[in-house]
C-alpha cells in the first residue's frame, strides 16, 4: 500500500469533524444545549452525525461508482451494482430514531469498508486507499457510538 497523499488525508480528516462534533455535543450535553440555541439542534449531537452520515454514505457510493468505470464486462456491471449499496443502505436504514439510526450507520461504515476493500483488491482504487479509509472509518465509527453509550 502506497503512503496516502496530503490533500487526501487532510480533506478526509475534514470530513470527519461533522462526526466528531457530534460526538463533543453529545458527551458534553450542556455544551449542546448551549449550540443548540445558537445553530439549532439538527447540528448537534446524534442529529449532525446521523444526517452527515447518510450524506457521506451516499457520497462514497459515487467514490466508488467512479471505482467501476475503471472495470470492464462482468467486473464493471458488479462493480457499479456494488456502488450503490451505501447510498441504498443510507435511504433505508437510517430511520427509527438515533440510537437505531447510528447502529445502523455503524454497519453501513463496516460494510462500506467491505466494499472498499473490494474495489482496492481489485486494483480499481489506488494503493493507498486501505490506509485512508480504514482511519477514516474508525474515527466516525468510534464517533458515532457516543450516540449508542
Amino acid at each position: 500500500m502506497g503512503q496516502i497523499p496530503r490533500s487526501a488525508l487532510l480533506l478526509g480528516l475534514a470530513g470527519v469533524l461533522p462526526f466528531l462534533w457530534g460526538a463533543l455535543t453529545t458527551l458534553m450535553p450542556a455544551f449542546g444545549l448551549e449550540m443548540s440555541g445558537i445553530i439549532g439542534s439538527r447540528f448537534i449531537g446524534p442529529y449532525v452525525q446521523l444526517y452527515y452520515g447518510a450524506i457521506i454514505l451516499s457520497f462514497m457510493s459515487g467514490v466508488l461508482w467512479g471505482f467501476a468505470t475503471k472495470a470492464e464486462g462482468q467486473a464493471a456491471t458488479a462493480g457499479y451494482t456494488l456502488s450503490v449499496l451505501p447510498a441504498l443502505w443510507a435511504f433505508f436504514m437510517t430511520g427509527g430514531g438515533p440510537v437505531t439510526a447510528s447502529i445502523n450507520l455503524i454497519a453501513g461504515f463496516i460494510g462500506l469498508l467491505l466494499l472498499d476493500w473490494q474495489f482496492w483488491r481489485m486494483k480499481l482504487a489506488p494503493p493507498w486507499w486501505m490506509h485512508l479509509r480504514v482511519l477514516l472509518t474508525a474515527l466516525v465509527i468510534l464517533c458515532l457510538l457516543t450516540g449508542i453509550v
